[in-house]
């Protein structure tokens, strides 16, 4: 009578193909069993036993470069390893779950980019009626901060935050976007940037924080990114804010260079 089955056999007792069983093999995670007097290499039960064990790790998690040590390996250091590729499981689930909420983000639109803080701040932006495009400016903007001077971006938002609350800072970004339909020598422009000055001045929290101020100054080439971002589609908008930043460095306000 013939002792042990074959390897089509054996990896169908045990849930795997013969491909898997054969790479086992190659790896020497499982020996191959000696052919007996037909040819046929066949499988009994301690071979049956190893395969169910190296499925069973493999199908764990723990990579098959790690299996056989760990198979011979004292009970102690088994418990060891295992903790160690239950550690290193759980790092990878954290990712995977962070990957998974960035897809479910990237469905949400802004929500992919940057954090419920920001997209409320545009929500109430549109809100205030200040326009689409103004706010896909503003959320362009964001992102590009979010990633350039990321030392800068919470206090770059709660300046946002600050102007928000502010009827008079409304008031002004409104009379700012009207601007854009005027021609580029109106005398109201330079009216408009000292009212502008004059407003932050008068209201210092718009200017942000010393901490963020500072890494605003140290990021200045960042800052150039960022603040001529669409400048050639608004122009008006961009001579508004350099105006404007001129007469608040008159005033001893460290603003970056532009």
């Amino acid at each position: 009578m013939m002792s042990g089955v074959t390897i089509g056999q054996a990896a169908a007792f045990v849930g795997v193909t013969v491909k898997t069983v054969r790479h086992y093999h190659k790896l020497g995670l499982v020996e191959e069993p000696e052919r007996d007097g037909s040819g046929y290499r066949r499988y009994g039960s301690d071979e049956l036993l190893r395969l169910v064990q190296v499925r069973t790790l493999a199908t764990a998690g723990v990579p098959l470069a790690e299996i056989g040590a760990l198979l011979d390996a004292d009970p102690g250091q088994f418990t060891a390893a295992l903790a160690d590729v239950e550690r290193r499981l759980t790092e990878r689930i954290a990712d995977l779950t962070a990957r998974r909420d960035t897809l479910h983000r990237l469905a949400d639109g802004d929500r992919a980019l940057l954090p419920d803080r920001a997209c409320a701040i545009l929500d109430r932006m549109a809100g205030l009626g200040l326009g689409p495009d103004y706010v896909a400016a503003q959320r362009e903007a964001l992102v590009l901060a979010r990633a350039l001077v990321p030392e800068g971006f919470d206090g770059f938002l709660t300046q946002l935050e600050h102007g928000l609350d502010d009827p008079g800072y409304i008031e002004l970004i409104r009379r700012g976007r009207e601007a854009e339909t005027w021609e580029p020598d109106d005398p109201r422009i330079d009216e408009l940037a000292t009212a502008m000055a004059d407003h932050f001045l008068a209201h210092p929290t718009l200017l942000g924080n010393p901490t963020s101020l500072q890494a605003w100054t140290k990021a200045s080439a960042q800052y150039r990114l960022i603040n001529n971002h669409r400048g050639d589609q608004a122009p008006i908008s961009a001579r508004l804010t350099a105006l404007t930043e001129a007469k608040l460095r008159s005033a001893g306000v460290t603003v970056p260079r532009r």
